[in-house]
C-alpha cells in the first residue's frame, strides 16, 4: 500500500481526482474522511491543505504527493519531484495598481509588497538587488493596495480577472507553475513497484491528451500524398477495402493541427472522415 497527499478541495483536488479516475483508480468520495483507500489500487488518499502536502511527503507522513508548484518551491522541503503533470497551470506574479506607471524592477525599491509567498518572492528579490518590505497575508492578498495596506501584490494569477476587478495590472511574472507529483526519498522496494505501476497509468492518460484517432477511407491513387501529410507517431494503418481501388487509413493526429490537415486530406481525396477521441495511449 502506497499513500498519497492531495488536496482536500478547489481546482487541484479536481484535477487531482480526475487524473486518479482516467487511471481507473478507484476512490470512495468522502470529505469528512482525511484518509480514504481505494477500492481496486493499493493506494490511499490523504487529504491535506495543499501548504501541508509537502512537508507531509518529506517526512514521510505521505509516500507521494500531488501539489502546486508554487508551493513545493515556497515549502523548500526535500522531497523529490517525480513528474510534472501539466494540470492546475498558474503563474506567480507581481501586480501593482493600473494607474501607476511601471519603469521596471526597481520600482519596488522601498515598497511593501503583500504575499502568502515570501520565501519564493524574497529570493526573487534578492536575486534583482531591491530591497523591499514583504507583508505576508494570508487570505484576500489583492485588496492589500485598495486598503492601504501594501503598494503592490505578489500572488498567483490564471486568468487576471481577480487582478481587473482590483484595479490592478500584472508587471512581472516570477514563475510559472503546474502540479506536480512528489515523493518521499528512499521509498521500499514494494512501494517503487506500485509507484511504477501509477507512473505507468499516468503516461498512457497524459500521452492521449489533445489526440484524435482518425479513420479515413483513401484512393489507392491518392494513398503516397496522404501518408505524407498525416504527422503519426510512427506510420499510419493503411489496410485494403472491398471496394477496388480504396483503402482505409488509420492514424493519431494532435488536436492543435487537426484542422488544418483535415483539410489537406479532403482536397488530396480522403473521404468517410471519423474522428474518435483517445482515451489512453501506450507508447
Amino acid at each position: 500500500m502506497i499513500r498519497i497527499a492531495v488536496q482536500s478541495k478547489g481546482r487541484l483536488y479536481e484535477d487531482t481526482i480526475s487524473l486518479l479516475s482516467e487511471a481507473g483508480i478507484k476512490i470512495p468520495s468522502s470529505k469528512r474522511t482525511l484518509l480514504v483507500e481505494s477500492t481496486n489500487f493499493p493506494i490511499e488518499v490523504l487529504y491535506l491543505r495543499d501548504d501541508d502536502i509537502p512537508q507531509s511527503v518529506a517526512s514521510g507522513v505521505a509516500d507521494l504527493g500531488i501539489v502546486g508548484q508554487n508551493e513545493f518551491e515556497e515549502r523548500q522541503e526535500k522531497a523529490d519531484i517525480i513528474r510534472p503533470l501539466g494540470f492546475s497551470k498558474c503563474r506567480l506574479s507581481l501586480a501593482i495598481p493600473k494607474a501607476i506607471d511601471y519603469p521596471g524592477l526597481t520600482w519596488f525599491e522601498g515598497k511593501k509588497i503583500a504575499t502568502s509567498y515570501p520565501g519564493i518572492l524574497r529570493r526573487f528579490m534578492q536575486q534583482h538587488g531591491i530591497n523591499a518590505e514583504i507583508h505576508v497575508i494570508t487570505g484576500s492578498v489583492e485588496i492589500s493596495p485598495g486598503i492601504g495596506l501594501a503598494d503592490a501584490i505578489f500572488d498567483i494569477v490564471s486568468s487576471g480577472s481577480t487582478l481587473v476587478s482590483n484595479n490592478l495590472r500584472e508587471v512581472e511574472v516570477v514563475m510559472k507553475s503546474e502540479a506536480l507529483l512528489i515523493g518521499t526519498p528512499n521509498l521500499s522496494e514494494e512501494k517503487r513497484a506500485i509507484l511504477d505501476e501509477l507512473l505507468f497509468r499516468i503516461e498512457a492518460v497524459k500521452n492521449a491528451e489533445d489526440k484524435k484517432y482518425v479513420l479515413m477511407n483513401v484512393p489507392t491513387e491518392s494513398l503516397d500524398a496522404i501518408i505524407k501529410v498525416l504527422p503519426g507517431m510512427k506510420s499510419p494503418t493503411v489496410m485494403p477495402l472491398a471496394t477496388p481501388g480504396w483503402n482505409s487509413v488509420h492514424t493519431v493526429i494532435d488536436e492543435k493541427s487537426f484542422w488544418q490537415i483535415i483539410s489537406k486530406l479532403k482536397e488530396l481525396g480522403a473521404e468517410g472522415i471519423l474522428v474518435i477521441p483517445v482515451e489512453k495511449m501506450i507508447l
